[in-house]
């Protein structure tokens, strides 16, 4: 949220392709005739049989029947984001022997590896190949590998490349098994959202598919997972197979949880069924003039106050104060400040805090200033009386050191001392407390093409940044209201780019929030959809608000989209959500300085809906 005008925001990401084709080079090997014994060992090496035999990244690869280098098939594999279409399979082979690995390949930069093999893994590639073109490396196994992958890929920003005819020559190894059925499926610690599961594991599996009913819900290499986005107070059923290169096993006995009734996070904070958010001016004036509490209209559910802010950076040490009389003449006393608060409570509304903005960026690199942040949030909440937290960290507050590439398992001190700090606020609060979040798309729907610093380094290390706290606070989490403006074009889960301004954008980013999404296009890292009772949309009250506004018809159309599956455009929901909680606002001063138009269009639509 800004002060003023729109700060200009960046969402290139620089990738390290020189250097990742300079390291690639040289890997190429011809390769020794094969000895008389040794035979292809490659499953559906020409894709006679579609896919069988393959995993692709992100649903990049599907079989076509042209262009082929033999036979009536080849794979055609689609780079897109930070998924570089990687196809692979798995193959029993013998320890300390040689293999040939050769594909005949057509497109930009084509890759083709095996890893897993014991020694060295090796790849070779071929540049802008406009006809097809054979690829060959060699590689020796270790002393004790009995498996390797075995893979194709693209790069990153180019167009779809062709492969065909792919074989492993070398000695065979023992044929894998198919895994018999984990055993001892049993639930663990429930929440409101979550139930966490584990069980024994199978002999000669290599992972793990966890179904809740007859949805796969989850891939996982270890014997235990944590099932999120839940709804409270339900019944549900789990089951899990095993796997490996031999296929899934049959389903493990299922075992049955109910999820809690919960609290803040879990109930919806106590708020309507659809409900206004929007950002109060009270620390400061720009060009929508001062707006007393007393005078917000009833048509707001929940008041942020814009803003807390930091000493500096990186103390940790929050404070607020009212606007000063010579930059908002019309400041009320604190007094009447803490009785209107009062009595917006009393009508059924929410205060809270909001820290951060534009110009208050927080750091919390560490447990000092961890600490510092929840003693001086505790106490602005305590002397006003205040509901709970917005956290609305822009700019550089959050962002990811190279090598935290685990949403699920940050270890980046700014994020890790933030979940730390609110979980701790959270419990001394109590279930009552009201925990609200305003990232930017860049934090948050960019995490789909592209996390932190990336594989290799040079992306923006903010990219996606939020969503380790989104994740470790979902249970605690009352609502996330991602601010769709100030944006570039994000890249939907249609794999097309959607900009501001429109009901479409709108749609997309929100499908993205209660569909779920595998984070950086991979499919082990699955952002868990939350419930959409926890979901709002944040849009700009005018133009003088932010950039991409949004016409209050196309606001409606969004609404609808989302809630009753009408007034789509070309963007196509994965599910329609009757529960989504509503919108967000920069800001009610904005608002009321365009004559309410914002605020009466939401309060028509959500006298009609059911």
């Amino acid at each position: 949220m800004e002060r003023t005008g729109p700060p200009a925001r960046s969402t290139g990401v620089v990738a390290a392709f020189a250097a990742a084709l300079l390291a690639a080079g040289g890997l190429t090997a011809l390769a020794p005739s094969a000895a008389a014994a040794d035979t292809d060992l490659a499953r559906n090496g020409g894709f006679e049989s579609g896919l069988d035999g393959w995993s692709c990244t992100g649903n990049s690869g599907a079989a076509v029947s042209t262009p082929a280098h033999n036979g009536t098939s080849a794979l055609k594999a689609t780079p897109a984001g930070a998924d570089n279409a990687k196809c692979s399979q798995q193959v029993a082979v013998q320890p300390d022997s040689t293999y040939t690995l050769s594909a005949w390949v057509q497109g930009s930069y084509v890759y083709l590896g095996a890893e897993g093999t014991g020694t060295t893994d090796v790849s070779t590639w071929t540049q802008s190949s406009a006809d097809w073109k054979q690829l060959t490396t060699t590689f020796r196994t270790g002393p004790s590998t009995t498996r390797v992958t075995v893979y194709t890929h693209g790069w990153f920003g180019t167009p779809a490349y062709y492969a065909d005819d792919l074989t492993l020559v070398g000695p065979g190894g023992a044929p894998a098994e198919l895994p018999a059925a984990p055993t001892g499926l049993r639930a663990g610690t429930v929440t409101a959202s979550s139930v966490g599961l584990s069980w024994t594991g199978s002999s000669g599996a290599t992972g793990y598919n966890v179904y809740r009913g007859d949805t796969k819900v989850l891939s996982v290499t270890g014997t235990s997972a944590t099932v999120s986005g839940l709804a409270a107070s339900t019944a549900y059923g789990f089951q899990v197979t095993a796997t490996n290169s031999a296929g899934e096993s049959a389903k493990s006995a299922p075992v049955q949880a109910t999820t809690t009734a919960g609290g803040g996070g879990s109930g919806g904070g106590g708020l309507p069924a659809h409900a206004l958010v929007g950002y109060l001016h009270s620390s400061f004036a720009n060009g929508s003039g001062y707006t007393r509490m007393a005078d917000v209209p009833d048509s707001w559910d929940v008041i942020d106050l814009a803003f807390g802010e930091p000493t500096s950076v990186t103390s940790g040490d929050i404070r607020f104060s009212l606007c000063p009389v010579t930059e908002c003449p019309n400041v009320e006393s604190v007094a009447e400040f803490k009785a209107a608060i009062k009595a917006k409570q009393a009508a059924g509304k929410k205060v809270l805090i909001s820290i951060g903005g534009q110009n208050g960026q927080v750091q919390l690199a560490t447990t000092a200033a961890r600490d510092m942040f929840v003693s001086s949030v505790g106490k602005i909440i305590d002397e006003y009386g205040l509901d709970g937290l917005d956290i609305d960290f822009e700019g550089h507050s959050l962002s990811l050191n190279t090598g935290d590439t685990d949403f699920r398992n940050p270890t980046t001190p700014v994020v890790v001392n933030l979940i730390s700090a609110v979980k701790s606020l959270k419990a001394k609060y109590g279930d009552k407390f009201v925990l609200t979040m305003a990232p930017e798309t860049f934090f948050v729907q960019l995490g789909y093409q592209y996390y932190g610093s990336g594989p290799w380094g040079g992306q923006d290390p903010r990219a996606g940044a939020y969503l380790p706290v989104i994740h470790a606070l979902r249970d605690e989490l009352t609502l996330l209201h991602v601010q769709d403006y100030n944006s570039g074009s994000i890249m939907g889960l249609d794999n097309q780019y959607h900009s501001m301004g429109g009901a479409d954008f709108h749609i997309a980013m929100t499908d993205m929030l209660l569909t779920g999404f595998p984070v950086a296009g991979d499919q082990n890292k699955v952002f868990p959809a939350l419930r959409p009772d926890q979901v709002a949309i944040g849009l700009p009250a005018s133009t003088q608000a932010g950039n991409g506004h949004t016409s209050p018809a196309e606001v409606t159309k969004a609404l609808n989209c989302l809630t009753k599956k009408t007034d789509c455009g070309s963007y196509t929901t994965h599910g329609t959500w009757p529960a989504l909680r509503g919108l967000m606002t920069w800001s009610i001063n904005w608002d009321r300085f365009n004559n309410g138009e914002f605020s009466k269009n939401f309060d028509s639509w959500r006298s009609t809906a059911s």
